[in-house]
């Protein structure tokens, strides 16, 4: 019986995508669909994305454009921005709504920055966990006794190749994210 490392490694990629997602849904000073990914609003009495319930543009590079596809919500999606910690005050115009990022200031560029390490930390530890359940099922082949003291070094270090592998991702991942918010 030989570890099937594809199930691990299948994870490990989740938590990748999972860190782009939410990088993505911070705000680095350019117009960015994304940042509204997260941003529920009360409809019909149940909480609803405001990138279901409206066409979301960019009109240029600092203007997301939001028009509702009912014009009924549009008051309530105008608060839920307001109340978000998006940072940013919507204008109405009976319409859409715009949205206009204005450029950051040193201090939320650093504090950006804190929240991208953490992110950054909180995918490598999920991987480290991802590892350490591979590891765990090497050592139940072992007292199965299904696999040699060899496949089990071997095992042990593919796994460590590729917990490498993703970590060396997500670091470069939180390094671009960094970046863009740091020079923009």
């Amino acid at each position: 019986m030989k570890l099937n490392y594809s199930v691990f490694e299948e994870k490990m990629k989740k938590s990748i995508f999972a860190l782009e997602e939410n990088l993505d849904t911070i705000r680095a000073s350019q117009a960015n669909p994304a940042v509204l990914a997260k941003i529920t609003f009360e409809y019909y009495g149940a909480p609803t994305p405001i990138n279901t319930m409206a066409d979301i543009r960019c009109a240029d590079s600092k203007t997301l454009t939001i028009t509702p596809y009912d014009s009924t919500t549009l008051r309530a999606i105008e608060k839920a921005i307001l109340t978000s910690d998006l940072g940013i005050n919507p204008s109405n115009d009976g319409r859409m709504i715009r949205l206009v990022f204005p450029q950051l200031t040193e201090e939320r560029r650093r504090e950006l920055q804190k929240n991208v390490q953490k992110m950054g930390e909180e995918s490598k530890v999920a991987i480290r966990n991802i590892r350490r359940d591979a590891n765990d099922a090497i050592k139940k082949m072992k007292k199965e006794g299904t696999i040699t003291e060899d496949e089990i070094k071997l095992s042990e270090k593919e796994v460590q190749d590729v917990t490498d592998k993703y970590i060396k991702q997500i670091e470069s991942i939180v390094s671009a994210k960094e970046k863009a918010i740091m020079h923009i």
